[in-house]
């Protein structure tokens, strides 16, 4: 097997990085960060994503073993997910990304402004 590259085209770290850099995926394994949520709770939490966006995030979540759902036979049904252990290794990360765009929002936003004034 060779050596990942994802600068190469055809890695497959690629999918794995445009996983995780997805706004929602954040947004979502941030949340799940201190326990279980219920999918509605989720939505509620999340504004501005759609229950399908939501839906098809988690799902791929799932699929890369990052998110585990469980369905408990109620009525309605009631689903929850969870981060998987391999999930819990991105929280360190997840919250250093977060912490970083709390304190430095104030200068992206300047540099914004900045760079629209002269376009």
């Amino acid at each position: 097997m060779t050596t990942p590259n994802p600068y190469r085209a055809k890695c497959a770290t690629r999918v794995v990085l445009d996983r995780v850099a997805d706004k929602w995926a954040v947004l979502i394994l941030g949340l799940l960060k201190d326990g279980p949520v219920r999918f509605n709770q989720l939505r509620r939490e999340i504004e501005g994503i759609s229950q399908k966006m939501l839906s098809q995030t988690l799902k791929n979540l799932e699929r890369d073993g990052l998110v585990q759902r469980t369905a408990y036979p109620t009525v309605p049904v009631t689903v929850e997910y969870a981060l998987t252990p391999l999930g819990r290794t991105l929280t360190d990360t997840f919250d250093a990304l977060r912490q970083w765009a709390e304190i430095h929002i104030g200068e992206v936003v300047a540099a914004q402004r900045r760079y629209d004034e002269v376009a």
